[in-house]
């Protein structure tokens, strides 16, 4: 029975994917006022929207929510998309998405942190990953010599900034220009195809049983061979072989 996840009363499993050379030849239709071709269009992007949103996974905002506020952003990607630029609607679409998504949460938030505060915890996250790789523990006393700051503050900082909205807080700079920490975490490579691949992949390795996805994850992930597998779980090399390929070939078919 194939994998559903339920949001704003859509059933996931069943949205369209969009091919490279199919995407471009809507986006022109639509751009010539074929309402069909935008409809279909809009659909076979609606996964790019869900992948954002799992992305804020762990904030406290409703899942149904953030993707409604996605989808404003998609829309408004579409309209303002110039098709004689010559780049992907993802690379153009993503952070339009994204920024939406923010700005809502944003709104909506009760939180705030000041800028100084944020400035403060940002300088010591970025000392603790220098001292680390400097072979040192990056303790808070440790920190505190490094940027000539008091521990106290130190800590007030990185108390302020430990809920999940900081990530959506701004680093520097101020208004259009502003830098948030999500896009300096942000995998610039991305694009719609990686996306909706990750996706297509996610919801695959749900459909298939507890044992083949535990033989993948050792096989593919943490790179053990077919023997080291089979001492771990307790069976044959021929029967990992045959649980492996039957997983592959699983994952396939629900992406073919």
């Amino acid at each position: 029975m194939a994998h559903k996840v339920k949001i704003c009363g859509l059933d996931t499993s069943t949205l369209p994917k969009l091919k490279g050379r199919e995407s471009t030849e809507l986006m022109l239709k639509l751009k010539a006022g074929d309402s069909e071709a935008r409809e279909r269009f809009i659909q076979g992007n609606l996964r790019l929207v869900l992948s954002i949103v799992q992305r804020f996974k762990e904030c406290r905002d409703n899942s149904d929510d953030l993707f409604q506020v996605g989808c404003v952003g998609l829309l408004k990607a579409i309209e303002n998309f110039d098709t004689s630029v010559g780049v992907m609607f993802s690379t153009y679409a993503v952070p339009m998405i994204i920024g939406e998504i923010k700005r809502f949460m944003r709104d909506s938030t009760s939180i705030k942190v000041s800028r100084n505060l944020r400035d403060v915890a940002y300088k010591a996250l970025d000392a603790r990953e220098k001292l680390v790789r400097d072979g040192k523990e990056g303790a808070i006393f440790e920190i505190s010599e490094e940027l000539a700051i008091p521990e106290r503050d130190i800590v007030e900082a990185l108390d302020a900034v430990s809920e999940p909205i900081s990530i959506y807080s701004s680093v520097c700079g101020e208004g259009e220009d502003a830098l948030d920490l999500l896009e300096q975490l942000y995998d610039k490579d991305e694009n719609e195809e990686r996306w909706t691949e990750h996706f297509s992949l996610k919801e695959s390795l749900e459909k298939i049983s507890e044992r083949e996805r535990n033989i993948l994850n050792m096989r593919y992930f943490l790179g053990k061979t077919q023997t080291e597998i089979s001492e771990s779980v307790g069976i044959s090399q021929a029967q990992v072989s045959r649980l492996e390929k039957s997983a592959i070939e699983k994952l396939r078919k629900y992406n073919s």
